[in-house]
């Protein structure tokens, strides 16, 4: 034998047509989940707009009430804190 016809014996024989259909398919399935993603996605964006528009507050105004009550606690709890370890005199 030829140094040729040993080396085509160690390595597997492909054929061309099962593998570009397969990579064809795979090229498909991944467009159709992309086009799903974009479809959906968009519908989640829409809906959550409409939901956020239809809210009587809005969330950004939630969030300085709560950051407000968040700082008033805050220093309440400090100064009660400070009170009671003798650290500031206590008020009348």
């Amino acid at each position: 034998m030829s140094a040729n016809s040993e080396e085509s014996m160690n390595l597997p024989e492909f054929r061309t047509g099962p593998l570009i259909t397969g990579a064809a398919l795979v090229g498909a399935g991944t467009m159709v989940a992309l086009v799903g993603l974009a479809i959906g996605g968009s519908h989640l964006f829409w809906a959550t707009r409409r939901w956020i528009q239809a809210m009587e507050v809005p969330p950004s105004e939630v969030v300085k009430q709560k950051l407000g009550q968040t700082r008033a606690a805050t220093v309440a709890g400090a100064s009660a804190w400070q009170r009671h370890n003798g650290m500031e005199p206590a008020r009348a």
